[in-house]
């Protein structure tokens, strides 16, 4: 399998290569030196060259197959796919993709999330939960730099990580009770989203003082 890797490859195409194969091996092993290993051994990278690529050890690899479920998910939706489904219909499907990718590494992500669910590494499972969103709500299309843009994907992310921990237990035939928690989440964020458009829309709408103040001033305008 090495020939994944070009001939002279950097860190980065190191850590990209590597990273599924050692959430494979990390059903079994967890994730850390043993998972990393086999993972060098099965693409014959040298093994000190792959822990320079993931300086932060079992959280680096993590950090990156989450990664690449991010590019995977991308690779199967991008921006001009998505843009033909509404808005709703986009969130439901790049989760859904998620789900997908992890499906086949459940046991993988049960070992991710407890170790991110430490103490010591709440500020940085809280930084790949805020990534996974931002790279979806982007996909879908949002272009927001106001403060809709934080709480989206403060709300997605709150979404993606409860639909997580439903789809780990779920033994039902092709994760329907997953797909039918989130179909219910998904319901709440687009109902908060209306409710968000018109509130604003009431309060464009509202008697302006400084408007009327100034038409006072400059009625021509």
């Amino acid at each position: 399998m090495a020939s994944i890797l070009p001939a002279d490859p950097t860190l980065d195409e190191i850590r990209a290569a590597l990273a599924p194969l050692i959430a494979e091996n990390a059903a079994f092993d967890g994730f850390g030196e043993a998972a990393l290993t086999a993972a060098a051994e099965r693409i014959g990278v040298d093994l000190d060259v792959a822990r320079l690529a993931f300086p932060g050890g079992a959280r680096d690899q993590v950090d990156a197959w989450f990664a690449d479920i991010d590019a995977a998910m991308a690779e199967r939706w991008p921006a001009e796919k998505l843009a033909t489904l509404k808005i709703r219909e986009r969130i439901t499907t790049l989760v859904e993709t998620r789900l997908d990718l992890l499906a086949p590494r459940r046991e993988s992500l049960r070992r991710a999330l407890a170790l991110l669910a430490l103490p010591t590494n709440l500020p940085f499972a809280a930084k790949l939960g805020w990534r996974s969103a931002d790279v979806m709500w982007r996909l879908a299309g949002d272009t927001a730099t106001d403060y809709n843009h934080y709480s989206k994907r403060a709300i997605l992310g709150t979404v993606y990580a409860s639909t997580l921990a439903v789809f780990l237990n779920d033994e039902s035939e092709n994760f329907a009770g997953t797909r039918a928690f989130l179909a219910r989440r998904i319901d709440g964020v687009m109902r908060f989203e209306g409710w968000k458009h018109r509130r604003a829309a009431r309060r464009a709408e509202r008697p302006s003082l400084a408007r009327f103040v100034g038409r006072l001033r400059y009625p021509g305008r």
